[in-house]
């Protein structure tokens, strides 16, 4: 068995603190000379006006390893969301990552051959908290990581608990919709 790593995929739903702070990363994890390290190279070059890709950062010229596109889920539109994805938000997926090879999750000797392409989710009412609390968005967003990776490199869920529990799992909004509070 090879210990080529050519495409993991995972995500994540991290939630519990106040409105507006919960993560849900999707991550995929791949060769930088395969399928992933030509998608991260070709989202970085194409840039596209309110979804501006940047790599995770530690500060302002300390990039983590493996290379972490961060891609935006929403439309960066407003100069204070910008500020809180582009910082707290950024700042605490690349951490997520480093706790990622730090436990093992991304062999260490990797880290240089590796890309991760995080498309990221931070909810565009994140505008309007007063007083956010940045340590509990940071921690949150943080843990999301992780544990995308970590899904995404043990291949979870595997397929044999979906086929168990298919029919025992409704989507929380499909729900919703049924209870007419959609």
């Amino acid at each position: 068995m090879s210990n080529r790593i050519v495409l993991r995929a995972g995500e994540a739903l991290v939630a519990g603190g106040p409105p507006g702070t919960a993560a849900e990363p999707e991550v995929v994890i791949g060769e930088l000379d395969g399928p992933v390290g030509t998608a991260l190279a070709t989202l970085t070059g194409d840039q596209v006006a309110g979804h501006t890709r940047v790599f995770a950062l530690l500060n302002t010229d300390i990039m983590v390893r493996p290379v972490t596109l961060c891609v935006s889920k929403v439309t960066v539109d407003n100069p204070r969301y910008t500020n809180i994805l582009m910082g707290t938000v950024q700042f605490a997926i690349a951490n997520g990552v480093l706790d990622a090879v730090r436990e093992g999750l991304i062999p260490k000797e990797k880290a240089n051959d590796l890309g991760i392409i995080c498309s990221v989710w931070l909810a565009p009412t994140i505008v309007d908290v007063e007083n956010l609390d940045h340590k509990v968005l940071f921690d949150i967003h943080r843990k999301g990581m992780t544990q995308a990776i970590r899904k995404a490199m043990s291949n979870e869920p595997t397929i044999d608990w979906l086929l168990e529990n298919q029919e025992r799992i409704t989507h929380k909004y499909y729900q919703m919709g049924l209870d007419g509070k959609v």
